[in-house]
């Protein structure tokens, strides 16, 4: 398996990617790889507003929402002492769930997905994932997951749009006509099931 692979893992909120990036990562350390793990915003100042916005300590526009998610991800690829190609360079593989879309991003601002595509094109040139896994999961055991785990729920995040987003990015996988780097793995499962799909989607590129 190539020790810098850079692996995306994509879903809306209550699909597990988080418990799923760790169980990947921990895996993969096991295996003797290196592994780099990014999936909060950037301790700039772009991935600093986004984390008042979210604590209610900030309250702006959602157009405005939108644009920084756009400059915070260029942050974690071009960072020059964390970013994910200088991670990438140093023989990491980089698992992270922020590349290159954002339910925030296009849904709660309504930006079109064609505004999301071209405003996020610089970051798809400069780095596409080897692997994009996307953990499809219904709405309804979402905002069940979403509910039962916290006590207070993110910004926009409703029955509906959740549903909403989950279509835009399946739309978003289309036009971007990179459906050869994508693996869909439902996630309306246990996390092991989940894991075991994960673990299957890498081992068939990498062999």
């Amino acid at each position: 398996m190539a020790k810098n692979l850079f692996i995306a893992l994509e879903g809306i909120d209550g699909s597990g990617k988080s418990t799923q990036m760790q169980l990947l990562k921990e895996k993969l350390e096991k295996a003797g790889h290196k592994v780099y793990l990014t999936c909060e915003p950037t301790d700039g100042p772009m991935g600093k507003m986004i984390r008042n916005i979210f604590t209610e300590k900030l309250d702006i526009d959602h157009r405005v929402i939108a644009g920084l998610f756009v400059a915070d991800r260029l942050e974690h690829i071009l960072d020059k002492t964390n970013g994910l190609l200088k991670k990438l360079d140093e023989g990491y593989t980089v698992i992270t769930d922020r590349y290159l879309f954002s339910s925030y991003a296009y849904q709660g601002a309504h930006m079109s997905l064609d505004w999301v595509i071209a405003a996020n094109s610089q970051s798809a040139d400069l780095l596409r994932p080897d692997l994009n896994v996307y953990i499809d999961i219904s709405p309804e055991v979402s905002m069940e997951r979403i509910t039962k785990n916290r006590s207070n729920t993110e910004l926009f995040e409703t029955h509906e749009n959740l549903r909403k987003v989950r279509d835009t990015y399946l739309l978003a996988f289309k036009k971007l006509k990179d459906e050869e780097n994508i693996v869909t793995v439902k996630g309306d499962q246990e996390p092991e099931q989940v894991a075991e799909k994960i673990w299957e989607a890498i081992e068939g590129i990498s062999s």
